[in-house]
């Protein structure tokens, strides 16, 4: 049986670790099973793209911090990759990484602050010419 193709839009516009992490992983995840795939981070999501941001996500802030320990503890624990090298194989791997101009602007990161491969989003175009033509649009 073939596999079905599909187009898939993800947007991340958080920056607390298990909800990038879960973007990240189901981004990983589709584009694996051979979709093409766009992840758009937004708001402080955009965190999650800066070089360095991304290793200082937080697990469960609102938590005490024992609780987010222990999810770190369980993750390590488990062999998981860490988000920074989830994002190293999204880009790797030919997703295409998007960063929202204008909390861009709103936290002053600079371009080379992203990770290679990430790019800026155009506005007037973005959600015409990714999200309204994606099969599946997933929010995180």
């Amino acid at each position: 049986m073939d596999k079905v193709k599909k187009n898939v839009s993800i947007m991340c516009f958080h920056d607390e670790l298990c909800q990038v992490y879960n973007a990240l992983m189901t981004a990983l995840s589709l584009l694996r099973e051979g979709n093409r795939v766009d992840v758009f981070f937004g708001s402080r999501g955009i965190n999650a793209v800066h070089k360095d941001k991304i290793r200082e996500l937080k697990c469960l802030p609102d938590q005490p911090p024992e609780a987010g320990e222990a999810v770190l503890k369980k993750m390590d624990d488990m062999n998981l990759p860490s988000a920074e090298d989830l994002m190293f194989f999204l880009i790797a791997e030919k997703a295409r990484v998007w960063a929202c101009p204008l909390n861009k602007e709103l936290f002053g990161i600079k371009e080379s602050e992203f990770y290679d491969g990430v790019k800026v989003a155009d506005p007037a175009t973005y959600y015409k010419d990714v999200v309204m033509q994606a099969d599946m649009n997933l929010t995180f």
